[in-house]
């Protein structure tokens, strides 16, 4: 498969397919004669892999060790739940601040009139002071 066929069929676009490959999380593609890059089913299987767990949140790194636990047939299970409870953690705190962040901003609406005056305790907040 050509570089196009492999991001149409695992539903990333070839710019990323490129970045996968120079940061290794899949080999430098064979070349044909005509130098176009040609991809196998594996590295098509490889590619699916990466774009669900990068759509799940995992970094580049933790893609990194979850590739290698997928392609370890020795591997323990243990370790790849112990990826994936760190991501929960991470998400968990990401969603904490969210909140937080949603909290301070409706707190901030609340106490500002929103009418002709200039005085505003939104940019009051944000530029140091507090309501």
């Amino acid at each position: 498969m050509n570089i196009g066929e492999v991001a149409s069929q695992a539903g990333v676009p070839a710019k990323t397919i490129r970045y996968y490959e120079s940061v290794g999380l899949i080999p430098t593609a064979a070349r044909r004669d005509n130098g176009y890059r040609s991809y196998s089913l594996t590295d098509l299987h490889t590619l699916r892999f990466i774009h669900r767990a990068r759509d799940l949140g995992f970094s580049v790194a933790e893609v990194e060790d979850l590739l290698a636990l997928w392609r370890n047939k020795r591997r323990k299970s243990a370790a790849v739940k112990a990826i994936a409870l760190g991501k929960i953690a991470e998400i968990e705190r990401k969603i904490a601040a969210l909140e937080t962040m949603i909290l301070t901003i409706r707190h901030l609406t609340a106490h500002c009139h929103g009418d002709a005056r200039p005085n505003c305790p939104i940019l009051d907040d944000l530029a140091g002071g507090h309501v």
